[in-house]
């Protein structure tokens, strides 16, 4: 596969790549985020999860015109993977991550600060953790594990 056939996070563009991130003609950033709405359509299925919403929006910082030069600055926004809402009406706002980049991490501090009446959370997928797993758990165990490696 060549290198334009990837996205700047490492994803897959090409066909094949394309096909194994979409799931009822949604396609998804990643395989990870794709598995999860699948799991997210199960708990649905047997009345745990009443509604899921795709890519929901929060403001982090406005526009503006900066004042020593007059330029138009965007808006930031955090896009969260889902906002979901289970059957006692509690909303959770979810974003699935294998690997946080360091802009990742600013924006859910920014996030947390700005929101932090929402319940927010990172989800990965671990295997030997046994399936899905809040992210800093996960990164905790990881240093653990290599922590115990280094020992032997």
């Amino acid at each position: 596969m060549s290198k334009k056939e990837k996205s700047k996070f490492n994803v897959s563009q090409s066909p094949e790549g394309k096909l194994k991130r979409t799931h009822n003609g949604i396609l998804f950033a990643s395989e990870l985020e794709k598995d999860y709405y699948v799991y997210l359509l199960e708990l649905q299925e047997v009345g745990e999860v009443v509604s899921i919403e795709l890519q929901p929006k929060f403001l982090l910082q406005d526009k503006y015109i900066r004042k020593c030069d007059g330029k138009k600055i965007l808006a930031i926004y955090y896009v969260a993977d889902f906002k979901t809402v289970d059957k006692l009406g509690h909303e959770k706002i979810i974003d699935t991550k294998g690997m946080a980049k360091p802009d990742a991490l600013i924006k859910r501090k920014m996030m947390e600060y700005l929101y932090g009446d929402v319940d927010f959370h990172w989800i990965s997928w671990s295997k030997c953790d046994g399936g899905w797993i809040d992210y800093d758990d996960l990164i905790s165990l990881r240093r653990k594990r290599k922590k115990e490696k280094v020992k032997k």
